[in-house]
């Protein structure tokens, strides 16, 4: 279950808090539905996946890495990113570089599987499913702005998800404070 082709709208609730033209990568990308959406919103976007026949639907949005997230190394060392987002994915001992490459002044836009999901369909494996509130402390460097856990009906699924920032004095004009809404 990765969304189809229609963006997750905890992405385009929060993609506001990106900056304009800002980069993003869209990790565990698949066939792109994120990518997609993004580069039209004008954002220059990076696509990680292990699956080359997905990533070959993305070609000519943006730059396409090829790698095996839960193979090896970190597959972007040294890059920072305006914007991160990654839904319906989790590899645990990937979180602290995912925040680590998040931006001053970017944001993580994150949504994934939670315990209590086995009940509804896949994933089911609680090695993929996170534990009540494991987000909010994989996140703990950055400032959460939004965070839910809970049911979602369409199509149903129990998911946690988070919006959180890399604090940057330049980058929040008036004190650090964020939109909820654009």
């Amino acid at each position: 279950m990765h969304g189809g082709d229609t963006p997750s709208s905890w992405v385009t609730r929060w993609h506001h808090l990106i900056a304009p033209g800002g980069g993003v990568l869209d990790l565990a990308c698949g066939s792109g539905r994120h990518l997609r959406w993004l580069a039209a919103q004008g954002y220059r976007v990076t696509g990680v996946d292990r699956d080359a026949a997905a990533l070959a639907q993305c070609q000519g949005l943006g730059e396409l890495i090829e790698a095996d997230l839960e193979g090896g190394d970190w597959p972007l060392p040294g890059r920072r990113f305006d914007a991160i987002v990654v839904t319906n994915y989790l590899w645990r001992p990937l979180l602290p570089a995912i925040v680590s490459a998040v931006a001053a002044g970017g944001v993580l836009i994150y949504e994934t599987f939670a315990i209590g999901n086995a009940r509804l369909g896949r994933p089911s494996n609680p090695d993929f499913l996170l534990r009540s509130g494991e987000l909010l402390k994989a996140v703990s460097p950055l400032r959460v702005v939004a965070f839910e856990d809970g049911f979602i009906d369409a199509p149903p699924r129990q998911v946690q998800r988070v919006v959180a920032v890399r604090e940057s004095p330049a980058a929040t004009p008036g004190g650090g404070c964020y939109p909820l809404v654009a």
